[in-house]
């Protein structure tokens, strides 16, 4: 089985997923933007629109649903999977291919509200305030409104910790 937890930067995506892969047992974590981030290190750089989100490059999507089914292949389990996924029809490629190969997916969004998750990136000691997850509130709010609250259960942190959250998502695939 896949948790996925999708919601955008500074909802606490990163942190709460560690904490449910130490709730839910045999689970490990697979961040798909490694995945992104070892297509953004090929050189000469990939062709195709110039970004600075991979998502974009249609090679990471399959390679995402792969990944994750050769990990499961090999272990077992369920897989944490923490990332922001804001275009539906990136969603329906990830999700239809995770599908077609029998792969059960929970999909999660982490929510906040803006005022919140901006608070989040700004003050955030590790990361620092940053330009590019601040860019990405106003698509999420989109996204949330259109399509991605209906696609998935979603848990609003914006009052939790991410210890409170991790044990609702863990509860919710346990229960």
């Amino acid at each position: 089985m896949i948790v996925w937890l999708n919601g955008t930067h500074g909802a606490g995506k990163t942190t709460t997923s560690a904490l449910v892969r130490q709730l839910i047992p045999d689970s490990r974590v697979l961040d798909a933007e490694k995945i992104g981030e070892t297509l953004m290190d090929i050189t000469p750089a990939l062709p195709g629109p110039g970004t600075d989100n991979f998502q974009h490059w249609p090679p990471w999507r399959p390679l995402v649903v792969e990944t994750a089914r050769r990990v499961l292949d090999y272990t077992g389990g369920t897989l944490v999977m923490p990332m922001t996924v804001l275009v539906e029809q990136y969603w329906r490629e990830i999700s239809g291919g995770l599908a077609h190969h029998a792969i059960p997916v929970r999909h999660f969004v982490l929510h906040a509200d803006q005022e919140t998750l901006r608070g989040r990136i700004e003050a955030d000691t590790v990361l620092g305030p940053s330009l590019f997850r601040l860019k990405y509130l106003e698509p999420y709010a989109e996204a949330a409104f259109t399509w991605l609250h209906g696609a998935a259960e979603v848990v609003d942190t914006t009052h939790l910790t991410p210890a409170q959250a991790a044990l609702r998502i863990a509860e919710a695939v346990k229960g």
